[in-house]
Order: C-alpha cells, then structure tokens, then sequence
C-alpha cells in the first residue's frame, strides 16, 4: 500500500502516541522518585569549594567541589536505605576538613530515629572527614557544635555544659557550667570570646565568656527572652532580638506573633539601646523559621525578618536604628538568605517574580538597589555566593527535582546531577497550571493543576500540603519531604486524575494576614472551607466526574484530609491520611502543653469541635492510614484513636505502618511503599 505524506504524518503520529501512552501506563512511582535530591549546599570560607548532599533511593552521600569547575568529588556515602539523617555539615578554615552531623536527634525517651529498626542501635554523632584521604574519623556523640576560627578546637553544647575539644587527640574539657541549656553560640574571632544564649523557661538572657576567666558576663539582663546574638564586625559591640517573657500560663502558639526588638549592646560603655522596635506583635516566626533572623554584615549594617509591612521582609539599618530599608517592595515574602564574602551586598530567595515559584535577588546596602538574579519557571533557593562572584544554589523544576546549579556571567551551568537516570521519567511529566479561587468566605486560594489532558470524564484528587506553614510551589520543591509529595501528584497525573495541590489558608507565600487567618486550627478550622472550594473547582471542570474525588496529605495534610471525610464524605469518596492531628484536644494535653497551638482551657472545647473525632456520623468514606510509630510531630496515638472509633462505626480503612520510622519517613522505602499503597488505594476506590 502506498501512502501519501499526510498518511504517513497521522501514521507516524498515531504510532507515537501509542507509545506515549504505552510508556506512562508503564510508570511506576519509584520511576518518579529515582532522581537525586540535593540539599545543604554549604561553602567553604575561602568560597573556593562547596558541599553539598545528595540523596538517591535512600543512600545518601555527601560530595565536595571545588572552584572554578566544581566537580562532583564523592567524600561519604551511607549504608545504602539505613534511614540515617545527614546535617551541620561545615568545612575546616584550612579546607583539610569536612565536618558534619549523623544520626537524628532523640525523641521524648532520649534515642535516636530507627526506622530500619537494626539491633545494634544507632546514635547521634559527630563526624569529620579528610578530604585528601576522605578516611571519616568519629568526634563523640554530639549534636550541635562550633567549629574555631583556627580550626582546631570544637565548642560543644550540652544541656547546661559547654565543652572544648581538641580536634586533634578528641580530648574533651568542660569550659563552662550553668543554670539554663546553651543556644546561638558564636565565637570571637580571636577564638577566645564565646557569645551565647541561657535559656531559662520564661526568660533567656544573653552571655560572654572569655576563655580562662572564673565567670560569665550578661548583656543587660531582665524579665525579657534576649536571644539570637551577633557580633559587631569589630566586636565592640553586641546586636541581640528582645522579646517579652513568658507570663504565668502563656502557652506557645507557632501561628501567633509577638513583638520584639532590636538591640545593641556596647561593650565599652556597658549600655543597651533599642535600636528598633516593631509595631505590633510581627515576630516570633520571623524569628523561628530562619537560620540567621538577625545579622550585622561585614559592611556595618544591621539587617533582620520581620512582617511587620504584612509580609515576610528583610530589613537593612544602620547600627544606630537610623535610615531602615526593606529589601523588596510590593506584596511578596523573602525566605532564605546570605550576606556576600565582599559584605556590600545579601542575597535571598523570594517570590516576588512569581507568587508561586522562587527566584534569587540581591540587595545592596550602598546603592539601596534590588535586582533578580534568576528568573523562569524553575525554583531556586539557598544562594551561596563565592569571592569571585559564582553563585550557587538549589534548583527545582517541573520535570527535575532539586539540583545543584551555579550562575556565572549570566552563564547557568548544571554541577549536580550532570545526568539524571535513564528511568527518571522527565518527559512525561505535566506543567502544572497555577489555578485560584474563592472559598465561601472569600478567601482567595491558589493552588496548582496537575493533569495529562482534559478528555475524558478523570478522578479528581486533592492535595494538602503539612506544616502548616509551608507553600506547594509550581515545580520540584526545595524541601524533600513536598518534593516527593509532587512528584506523587505527577505520577496520579500520569495515571489518569486531575489533581489539586491546595495552598490553603495558613500557609506562608502570601502575606501575614494569610498565614495569621482567624479561627483556623483549633480555633475553628477555618481553612478547611479552602478544601471544599478546591473540591468544587474540580467538580466543575467539565473533564472530571464530580462524583469521583479524593483527597490525601501529611501531618497538618492529614488532618484535613480527616476533616474531608468526616465531615464531606458526600463529596469526598476516598482518602490517604499520612501521620494526621484528629484531635486538636488531645494533642494539647498528652503532646506538650497547649500542643504548640495555644490551646488552653478555655479553647479545649473548641479544639475538640474543631477536630475530625469530634463528628464521625457522616464518616462513610473508605481511609488509608499511614503512620510510623516513633513519630515526633504527631503522636501515633492519633491514629490508633481514630482507627479504634471507625472500627465502632464500621467504616472501611485500611493500615500501612512502620514500626520506628519517625514523621518526615527517613527511609525511602517507607515513602516507595506509602505512594505504591495510596495509588493502589485510590484506584480500587476512584476509578
């Protein structure tokens, strides 16, 4: 048979197709997840090399590269999935060393993260590596440390003792004893001057200690919580955030505020002066959420976070509170940032580009001017800029998670991965589509789009993200934890739904008034009502079945998903329940007092009112739990709770638990086998 051209471009189009089609019904999530993710870039202090760590299919491995190239140089790679965390890491000043964390924290019972449950159990510790023989020595069972100027000692804290060790021969010598637990240290830079926190309950107070000396000096001390210390760059003086003392009763609650202030203390004159102060109660998360909250660069400016302009800023002054400065203009929020080695200059991601992405501007103190370094669809956060102007940072897309990337010359230039896996599926990923609307209340809500076509009559799915301050950006995130939930979101794309990510209210991204909503929470769950918005958003795209949608999230994304179902499951026929708050109550009792959420007494009836448990007689939709048992955010007891109450009520469900895996599964199997679970789940329940 002889074909014309036209038949031969259909045929050619339709063969295609057919593979296209016959490769995505092919996928399987662990395709989606076989990339690596890269985090903790670090620089060294010279910035002639950088570190940074990668982790692929639960190995993870730290690589080091140097200027101007910065090729990949492996110096320390896991036992395979052993689910044992890596972090702290920092270079020795001479460059001869790499030191870092291994191990996770404790939990309540005083032991570390087991989540592949081995016999010998394994503990925190403290690690450096040669980087000529890359031979890993261990230091001790340390969490936290600081390193000296001179490379040859590290200043450990530990509860109320601070200890000096000579990196050397490791021999450790107690330098200091005292009421209180150690934070913020920095050291002078003669390595004789140690500047720190005394945390104290109600009250901290801010310390020096001078090597030798038989006592400790305090900086103006009160009734206040005086913490995040700097140095002045010639060390004359101290720069430290105040805030109010914690009243008889007052409870934590990480989505209020309170009011601070700068201050600058003389060392000379022995006087403290407020430099600024804020407005209104604009801090407690501006100072909780970021590593370096309040800085004095090496050019003699103060610059600090706060909202109190109704979105998270950065702002610049001299050290006398005179001529403040906001690095961005315009409503949109600053994340993570870094002063320059030159000092004349920070740089930051932000999302003032795009609402829903994030680029990476800098700000000059001398000319008061911001320029955007990058710009495009994909996410760059954590900038490290080098001496001779290189700048590194993560980068995300919509079809590569989190990479290694540096920018110079106007010239990006991939350093890590230079090739991701054949199996990484990158050409069958969907651009998700930024979509907002409206809740009942009139919130506007923004979330982002994710399906293969508009044929057809799909499922729908929605997404909530934990936190809940956090934001699901329009690409791979730069946290692991949301960058595995995307790539989920891709791979249900690919089979065949029409999925939602939902940035309800609470989140961060779009203003303190956002993030700050009345009666959310335990107050009311006023965000949920985003939730049923987003549902009816996907109802009303003419290729989805309004009578097929589900809905799935971690920690704070469970809980909503509980809510969905207990309260909506007309709407809502499925759904997936990682590590979820049922009952705001309990938490505020049996967690930590007032569960971080400010709920006392006078709240618990509310709280309870504003929690899955509390109304479970239009809970007819079938739930997969999903739960490790050490988890150290959500107690497990909520999920045992609940799974008691719907076997009473004969509701469908299904478990998937691991035994001593903790919140944020720091195995990737766990996570393989979550994902697998779900997406069989809600095809048997769906579809």
């Amino acid at each position: 048979m002889k074909l014309t051209i036209k038949g031969i471009s259909l045929f050619v189009l339709f063969f295609f197709s057919s593979i296209g089609t016959l490769f995505s019904q092919n996928l399987q999530i662990a395709d989606y997840l076989s990339a690596p993710y890269c985090s903790q870039v670090i620089k060294s202090t010279d910035g002639s090399r950088i570190a940074w760590l990668s982790e692929q299919k639960g190995t993870r491995t730290i690589y080091v590269g140097v200027a101007p190239n910065f090729e990949a140089r492996e110096v320390f790679s896991s036992d395979g999935d052993d689910g044992q965390v890596i972090g702290n890491m920092q270079f020795a000043k001479d460059n001869t060393q790499l030191f870092f964390v291994h191990g996770s924290g404790h939990n309540k019972e005083g032991v570390s993260a087991n989540p592949a449950s081995f016999v010998d159990y394994p503990i925190q510790q403290l690690k450096s590596i040669d980087l000529g023989t890359v031979e890993v020595t261990l230091l001790g069972k340390y969490s936290n440390y600081l390193l000296s100027h001179d490379g040859q000692h590290i200043f450990v804290p530990s509860a109320s003792d601070l200890y000096k060790i000579n990196i050397k021969d490791r021999i450790a010598t107690k330098i200091i004893t005292m009421r209180g637990t150690f934070s913020d240290l920095k050291l002078s830079k003669d390595n004789q001057k140690i500047l720190f926190t005394s945390n104290r309950g109600d009250h901290s107070y801010i310390g020096i200690y001078e090597i030798g000396e038989k006592s400790i000096q305090w900086l103006s001390p009160g009734v206040d919580r005086d913490h995040i210390p700097e140095w002045s760059p010639d060390e004359s003086k101290i720069a430290f955030i105040r805030a109010p003392g914690t009243k008889k009763g007052e409870l934590r609650n990480i989505m209020g505020g309170i009011p601070f202030q700068i201050m600058v203390h003389d060392l000379l004159t022995k006087e403290t002066k407020v430099i600024w102060k804020s407005p209104s109660d604009d801090g407690g998360f501006a100072q909780y959420y970021f590593s370096n909250p309040l800085n004095w660069s090496t050019s003699n400016k103060i610059w600090f976070y706060s909202e109190h302009e109704g979105w998270m800023n950065i702002y610049t002054m001299n050290p006398d509170g005179s001529q403040l400065e906001s690095v961005i203009k315009g409503k949109c929020e600053v994340e993570q940032s870094i002063e320059v080695m030159s000092g004349d200059a920070i740089i930051f991601s932000t999302n003032c580009g795009d609402i829903d992405r994030r680029d990476i501007y800098q700000y000059n103190f001398s000319t008061k001017q911001t320029n955007a370094l990058t710009d495009g669809d994909a996410i760059e956060t954590h900038p490290v800029m080098l001496k001779d102007g290189q700048l590194i940072y993560r980068q995300g897309g919509t079809n590569y998670p989190t990479r290694i990337t540096k920018l110079y010359n106007q010239q990006e230039t991939i350093i890590f991965p230079k090739q991701i896996p054949a199996s990484f599926p990158s050409s069958q990923h969907v651009i998700p589509k930024q979509v907002i609307f409206t809740a009942a209340d009139g919130t506007k809500v923004h979330g982002q789009l994710f399906t293969k076509d508009q044929s057809g009559s799909k499922p729908g799915i929605l997404f909530m993200h934990g936190g809940p301050i956090r934001q699901m950006l329009l690409g791979y995130h730069y946290s692991s934890y949301y960058a595995f939930a995307y790539a989920m979101n891709q791979y249900l794309a690919q089979q065949g739904y029409a999925v939602i990510s939902v940035n309800f209210r609470a989140g961060i991204g779009y203003g303190k008034d956002f993030r700050r909503a009345e009666k959310q929470g335990p107050r009311g769950a006023s965000e949920y009502a985003d939730i049923v918005a987003a549902a009816k958003y996907l109802q009303d795209l003419p290729y989805v079945n309004a009578d097929r949608i589900g809905l799935w999230g971690g920690s704070y994304g469970g809980f909503l998903t509980a809510m969905g179902l207990a309260r909506n499951s007309d709407i809502f026929k499925a759904g997936v329940d990682l590590h979820g708050v049922h009952d705001w109550n309990w938490r505020a009792t049996d967690f930590s007092p007032g569960g971080s959420w400010g709920i006392d007494k006078s709240l618990m009836n509310l709280a309870y009112k504003s929690s899955p448990v509390s109304d479970l007689s239009k809970w007819t939709s079938p739930v997969l739990f999903i739960h490790g048992d050490d988890d150290r955010n959500v107690m497990y007891g909520q999920t045992v709770d609940l799974v008691q109450r719907l076997r009473e009520r004969n509701v469908e469900h299904e478990l998937l638990v691991f035994p001593d895996e903790v919140h944020g599964f720091y195995r990737f199997d766990s996570w393989l086998r979550t994902y697998e679970a779900a997406a069989r789940f809600f095809d048997r329940h769906l579809k």
